[in-house]
């Protein structure tokens, strides 16, 4: 008799955990917030479908931010910040995608500026941005 743990295979776990990031669709979006136009009118059917990316793991974000600029960062920011609000699915609370990115604006000492934090308050009602929960 042998003792031990058996552990199930997770292979949809794994799966949900490792997201390949289309810089041409994120390059899409900071266009969209930088134009500060109607997200819903600007974006393709592939990108309104990609809500996954506002809750994706805080770790991928801060990963991913390395191949952006503090300008890009930003715009991610906004739009992410508009999504929870105009898009249907886009709500995310405390995994939202603006936490990760605020704190990799705040770690190459680039922090948002009060504008900035002001802007996010008058076009969210996500009480977790841009610092994620206490």
């Amino acid at each position: 008799m042998s003792v031990g743990a058996w552990e199930p295979q997770v292979s949809g776990r794994q799966e949900e955990n490792q997201w390949e990031f289309d810089r041409d669709q994120l390059q899409r979006l900071i266009s969209v917030a930088a134009s500060d136009n109607s997200l819903s009118a600007n974006l393709n059917k592939d990108d309104l479908k990609a809500s996954k990316l506002i809750r994706l793991p805080a770790q991928q974000w801060l990963e991913e931010s390395q191949h952006w600029d503090n300008e890009q960062l930003w715009q991610l920011i906004r739009f992410f910040t508009l999504a929870e609000m105009e898009l249907t699915g886009w709500d995310a609370g405390a995994e939202s995608a603006v936490i990760p990115l605020a704190k990799e604006l705040r770690q190459r000492k680039a922090p948002l500026q009060k504008e900035q934090l002001l802007w996010i308050r008058q076009h969210s009602n996500n009480r977790y941005l841009p610092y994620g929960p206490l």
